[in-house]
């Protein structure tokens, strides 16, 4: 099973808008070219970047901003940097040219394909593969011609050398760090490669010694892009952790601060902080904008202020918390859609569901800050379960694995701030999934915008509902580990056109082609 923390691959990570896929997982593979290409960094002249013309990167990656992403992790520039925006113009004035080319690639099997090339002022190159795997997460599957399994999450490392050198190099790689499993070997004629993957940085001793074994050629190192997840998982399905939170007497979000606690070996205190932290963007975000007017987001004018206005005023035929929740929602989105700063949850496309509800939460239903926090965990533990069993790439299972999973999410978040129960928490989510079903990804013209913010909206509000279902009595018969299952097997099935493509449903409409 796939070691997932809340804080890397599910309320988070903290990036700029609009999509995690584009901008958060491809920034992360440009910081990993960093740590592969080692001390050569400094001297990279020229960097390709090939996408597939069947995957969705090709189609989207100039207006889902993947292109600024991948030459900021490149250089260097953080994420959140307002140097984000002139990215390019840093790089020429630092002779490094990035280009970028559509394709074919052999075997490109993953809609968010990335093979990148890049060469130094002395001729060195590089050439590996990487795909964006959904909610900022990555995967390094490539290396010159080997085969690798890096994700960025440890310290890893891969060292080639004479095949007889396999046994030397691995027992020294056990030596050299706290590994999380036995090393891969994998020969090609006379030459092998041996990865390994640490919970603790290699010293430089054992590096040295590595690189004087007889027969070595080169190594590629790669650090690690995120918190590195220090133990196994207190639970790995729904039903599991129902069974531990009623074992233990635990609500869903202090199930899951033990949780976050256990895998990345803080404190729950730390935990709790850290929470607060993200909240606070989150809430940062709904309030920019609420307040944002004037200008276009990409394509549509900013509304939720105004809706949001209307309601307190008490002119719109239906009001209350749900609307409020899904303005706030939409507030989200404006701002990912302007490449603002935002919290996945678990995506940039989803980024407004969970802020929604939490913050309407709050500020309209009294709910104490301790316990939206907690609720934030109890979101990220729903989101947990989705990406251990599933996807949220709507690449790969279409918007109902994104929108859908931040709706299930924010529903386990209501039930838990609202005094529910573990299982109770999870059935919400269950049926908050099973309500969206099947949901497409035909975003229009290729930007995170249409139909991407009455979706979010629709999310919210299918929260609250979903839990005051199950909290009122509603029993749901198919659970959520069933339910995952489900909606994955039929995101699989879906057809490319409505996997982030932009080739049909909405997007397709004349409608919508006409819109500028």
């Amino acid at each position: 099973m796939k070691s997932i923390s809340i804080f890397n691959q599910v309320i988070g990570p903290v990036m700029r808008g609009p999509s995690s896929s584009h901008t958060a997982g491809a920034f992360f593979i440009g910081r990993i070219a960093r740590s592969l290409l080692g001390d050569r960094v400094r001297k990279v002249k020229e960097v390709e970047v090939a996408f597939d013309p069947g995957g969705s990167y090709a189609r989207t990656y100039h207006e889902q901003a993947a292109d600024l992403a991948l030459a900021c992790g490149i250089m260097d520039i953080d994420l959140t940097d307002q140097r984000f925006f002139d990215v390019f113009d840093i790089a020429r004035r630092a002779g490094v040219e990035i280009k970028f080319t559509v394709r074919k690639l052999d075997r490109a099997e993953h809609p968010n394909t990335v093979d990148i090339e890049m060469i130094s002022g002395k001729g060195d190159s590089l050439r590996f593969r990487a795909l964006s795997t959904g909610g900022g997460s990555v995967e390094i599957i490539g290396i010159e011609d080997w085969k690798v399994n890096f994700n960025g999450t440890f310290y890893e490392i891969a060292i080639e050398a004479e095949a007889g050198s396999r046994g030397v190099i691995a027992d020294l790689l056990v030596r050299a760090g706290d590994l999380v499993q036995e090393p891969a070997v994998e020969v090609k004629d006379n030459l092998v490669l041996v990865c390994g993957r640490s919970r603790t940085p290699f010293s430089r001793e054992s590096l040295r010694g590595l690189e004087t074994v007889p027969g070595f050629r080169r190594k590629w190192l790669i650090e690690p892009v995120c918190p590195v997840i220090k133990k196994e998982p207190l639970f790995d399905s729904a039903e599991e952790m129902v069974r531990l939170g009623e074992k233990r007497g635990l609500s869903l979000g202090e199930l899951a601060l033990e949780y976050e606690s256990d895998c990345l070996g803080r404190s729950k205190e730390e935990i709790l902080s850290e929470a607060e932290r993200r909240f606070g963007i989150m809430r940062g975000a709904v309030h920019r904008g609420l307040e944002f007017e004037g200008e276009k987001v990409q394509l549509l004018k900013p509304s939720a202020g105004k809706i949001f206005k209307l309601e307190g005023e008490g002119r719109l035929p239906v009001g209350g918390s749900y609307l409020r929740a899904g303005a706030r929602a939409m507030a989200v989105m404006h701002i990912n859609g302007r490449s603002g700063v935002v919290c996945a949850a678990p995506t940039g496309g989803s980024a407004g569901v969970v802020p929604g509800v939490l913050v309407t939460m709050l500020e309209d239903e009294g709910i104490s800050p301790l316990k939206i926090h907690l609720a934030l965990l109890a979101a990220g533990a729903i989101g947990v379960i989705v990406a251990k069993r599933a996807t949220f790439a709507a690449e790969v299972a279409g918007c109902q694995v994104e929108i859908g999973a931040a709706g299930a999410m924010a529903a386990a978040a209501v039930v838990d701030a609202f005094g529910g129960g573990v299982r109770q928490g999870a059935e919400a989510a269950a049926i908050a999934f099973q309500n969206v079903m099947g949901l497409v990804c035909d975003l229009v013209q290729g930007k995170v915008e249409i139909p991407c913010h009455t979706r979010n909206a629709m999310g919210a509000v299918n929260a609250f509902l979903c839990a005051g279902l199950i909290m009122g009595g509603y029993e749901n018969p198919i659970n959520l580990d069933e339910t995952i299952d489900a909606v994955h097997s039929v995101g699989k099935m879906l057809p490319i056109e409505l996997r982030c493509t932009s080739l049909g449903g909405l997007a397709v409409c004349p409608s919508a082609q006409k819109l500028v």
